[in-house]
């Protein structure tokens, strides 16, 4: 019986998982912001800055533009299509140049401690004490703003917030008895760090990674909406920055990329908060 046992754990899991009305309503979300950043070619081919039909067709009025077209007769629908594709983008590039920055400055510091750790801690404190938008302006304003380097800007912004987490994780662990034991059979710091420290922060990462994707598609919104965004890619931070000048007589051109804006970053705390309860053993103390 303990086998079986063994095998229905996982599975007991995922049902509870899955039962959640949090995990549900995010992953139906997300999971359609990603079907329409991959059926976004194929429902609309070509470029969707292009000039399709006459400026202001209202959402209905026809059949070819479902939901109509903006100031300059593009079609909003293939812009809301292809923007899931930027933001999506952007949110990824921007969260893995976090990480990567982050883990390494993190670990280091609060693995060895000591010069290093004093070393990065100034660092750290020095990028924060810029507020990370405006850190992020300056970046863009100062190179090229393609979706590439505008996801790049925002991960060197973001990377201190993960080395503070990691290295107070890090602080904890290295007097842990897995730690030690690999100490005294003599593997090398590295090895340790990759092998014992830096598994035993992916829970922690995982929780954090949905809110910094959530908080890298905002910021790339805002900079679209003030003008900073890749001329070249169509983003719903563009779309509704053009689309404000136009409320009184045409509010959909802001309201439905801003929806679809909202309904993204809406999945990814959801799924966040979920994950955050599901891998925290006291959440699951209570919960059983």
């Amino acid at each position: 019986m303990k086998p079986l046992t063994l095998s229905l754990t996982p599975l007991i899991a995922w049902r509870r998982w899955f039962r959640s009305l949090e995990v549900m309503l995010g992953s139906l979300l997300l999971a359609s912001v990603l079907l329409m950043a991959l059926l976004a070619d194929g429902l609309y081919p070509g470029d969707p800055l292009e000039m399709v039909a006459q400026p202001f067709l209202w959402p209905g009025d026809d059949a070819q533009f479902p939901l109509g077209t903006d100031s300059l007769g593009r079609n909003v629908a293939a812009g809301i299509f292809h923007g899931a594709r930027v933001s999506l983008q952007i949110g990824t590039i921007a969260v893995v140049v976090s990480v990567v920055i982050g883990l390494i400055a993190g670990a280091s510091a609060g693995y060895f401690g000591g010069k290093t750790d004093r070393i990065v801690t100034r660092i750290s404190e020095l990028f924060q004490t810029f507020p990370a938008f405006l850190l992020v302006v300056v970046l863009v304003a100062i190179g090229h703003p393609t979706v590439n380097y505008i996801a790049g800007a925002i991960g060197v912004a973001s990377w201190p917030m993960i080395a503070r987490l990691v290295r107070a994780e890090c602080r904890l662990l290295r007097h842990q008895e897995f730690v030690l034991a690999a100490q005294t059979l003599g593997y090398s710091p590295l090895r340790i760090l990759v092998r014992e420290v830096v598994p035993n922060l992916l829970p922690t990462l995982v929780v954090t990674l949905s809110v910094m994707m959530a908080s890298a598609i905002l910021t790339e919104s805002s900079l679209g909406f003030l003008g900073f965004s890749d001329p070249n890619r169509i983003s719903w931070g563009g779309m509704i920055g053009d689309g404000r000048q136009s409320l009184q007589n045409a509010w959909y051109l802001a309201v439905l990329p801003g929806s679809a804006l909202a309904a993204t970053i809406l999945a990814l705390n959801l799924l966040g908060d979920a994950i955050n309860d599901w891998l925290n053993p006291r959440r699951k103390g209570v919960s059983q």
